[in-house]
């Protein structure tokens, strides 16, 4: 049998990257191997279903929908000229750092062909001014005094106003003392503390915390910490990334599902669990719409509506304490995907993606035919091209027919020449399923262990110490939900890797710890 543990020649290009070894035990279970639901088909459900399946176990994985990949599930259209499509949530940055979902991917894909490299991750603000991450050195301390260097949003009388007290702490992350330091606090409030320069918080941070779906004045600051240290100074692998170079189903999810059916996982898709109790004999029985069912253990790899649903209907699930943490889980306000079909190309200068600040509620722009093989065939034959925009943090009340005229709106003011295009079709989706760390919101979190030993959970709304985020905290914690019962069967684990635990030079630490004490 293949081990796909994770190796150090494919943990990425970061030697000081952290491994966290597996844990030991038998390779395979026996013939009368236990029996393990996996609830939910997103990342971290597939992640756990597919550890668990290499070792033996009778997996079965439960997915409500009918296609696999939760917030990167894709599903077929037919446009208004006949050609058929994919539609999806859309554009999902695959960073270098996330190794154990690069390691999930690998499975299928172990040269990681699959995903193509974007040339770089540009932004943009209405002001005029431009960031480019292209030449930014990818080495910390290099990297983040690289972008200030090379960024027109900094300038030295803004670098002189710094408060280095407040922003000298955050070259040494550490967890979980980092949400002891900064959940109390909000995104925009740590900046206001550091003094942040006011351009650069729009054109680069305001972009990145929008990436979890929430206002920086809603998101806790501990969030944002954690992401300057994993894509800044904890990780030589930068901030570009890759992308899939075909819709996710293609390159992503059904290789995945024919891995999992040759190593005998049941998979239901359109098939809800609406409640899980212990069994009078043991177990777990699970009340789903395709009938009742029996596991000696469960992953929960729910998104937050889902999670709580769930729990709130199983009055026997694990605790009453933890059920009520779960009912207290926040849900990020609503976002808009607007996928746009044009009769005639962009400028041939446009990067493939683009993050956008100032434009009213757009966040950023894709032109999907760049990478993705089905849109770039579709624009081969029609001689159009494909542009998908983003809105996130949406006001719920917001209409939403409106606000999609407003982002094509805000498309010809960035990208001029598509005025005169003529739409062949478009399609708009409306979502608000993602979890919001909110101020104040980390110890209600969900950990991977529950006060059920049959019972685990995963996904990206998940409590870790891990430093880890987004689609690679969703892998992770469904690795390590599924290493939790592999370790009470005797079994061996998954081998992962993150970025560094804590600031990567001794200097910088030191200087953190100075600037605690001062505090």
């Amino acid at each position: 049998m293949t081990d796909f543990s994770v190796t150090a020649a494919r943990r990425g290009r970061d030697r000081k990257a952290v491994m966290l070894p597996a844990i030991p035990g038998r390779t395979r279970a026996g013939r009368a191997a236990p029996r393990c639901a996996v609830v939910g088909a997103g990342i971290a459900g597939i992640a756990a279903a597919t550890l668990l399946a290499e070792r033996g176990i009778r997996v079965t994985l439960y997915e409500r929908e009918g296609t696999l990949g939760g917030r990167l599930a894709g599903w077929p259209l037919q446009l208004a000229d006949g050609s058929g499509v994919t539609m999806s949530r859309g554009f999902h940055a695959f960073f270098r750092q996330y190794y154990n979902l690069r390691g999930l991917l690998r499975r299928v894909d172990p040269a990681l062909e699959r995903l193509r490299r974007l040339p770089d991750y540009p932004l943009r603000h209405s002001s005029g001014l431009y960031d480019s991450f292209a030449r930014v050195p990818r080495t910390p301390p290099w990297s983040a005094l690289g972008f200030a260097a090379l960024s027109p949003s900094f300038g030295w009388r803004d670098m002189r106003r710094l408060d280095a007290r407040a922003a000298l702490p955050l070259l040494d992350v550490r967890l979980p003392q980092l949400y002891e330091h900064y959940d109390g606090i909000s995104a925009h409030e740590l900046l206001e503390r550091i003094r942040f320069p006011e351009a650069a918080r729009h054109l680069a941070f305001e972009v990145f915390s929008r990436s979890f779906f929430a206002d920086p004045r809603d998101l806790s600051a501990a969030e944002l910490a954690l992401m300057f240290h994993i894509y800044f100074l904890g990780s030589s692998e930068g901030l570009l990334f890759d992308v899939p170079d075909e819709p996710y189903p293609q390159a992503l999810w059904d290789p995945l599902a024919r891995y999992l059916e040759s190593h005998r996982a049941d998979i239901l898709t359109g098939t809800a669990v609406e409640a899980v109790e212990p069994s009078a004999h043991g177990g777990l029985t699970l009340v789903t719409t395709a009938g009742t069912h029996h596991a000696d253990a469960v992953v929960l790899a729910l998104d937050t509506t889902g999670l709580r649903s769930l729990a709130a209907r199983s009055p026997h699930l694990c605790d009453g304490t933890w059920r009520a943490g779960i009912s207290r889980l926040h849900v990020a306000p609503p976002f808009l995907v607007s996928r746009i079909w044009l009769d005639r190309p962009v400028a041939s200068h446009r990067p493939g993606f683009l993050g956008t600040s100032g434009y009213g509620p757009l966040d950023n722009i894709s032109v999907l035919n760049r990478w993705e093989g089905e849109a770039a065939r579709w624009s081969q034959k029609t001689g159009g091209c494909v542009i998908e925009l983003h809105a996130y943090a949406v006001d719920p009340s917001a209409d939403r027919e409106r606000l999609a005229e407003d982002l094509i709106e805000q498309l010809h003011r960035v990208y001029p020449e598509t005025r005169s295009a003529r739409v062949v079709d478009q399609h708009h989706l409306w979502r608000a399923d993602c979890p919001l760390f909110a101020v104040g919101s980390h110890r209600d979190r969900p950990t991977v262990a529950t006060p059920d030993p049959r019972v685990t959970v995963a996904g990206d709304l998940v409590r870790t110490d891990l430093p880890v985020a987004l689609m690679e905290r969703a892998a992770t914690t469904g690795f390590l939900a599924a290493n939790a019962h592999l370790r009470r069967w005797g079994l061996r684990g998954q081998t992962l890797w993150t970025v560094p635990a804590h600031g990567r030079s001794a200097l910088l630490r030191s200087l953190a710890r100075v600037a605690e004490k001062f505090r």
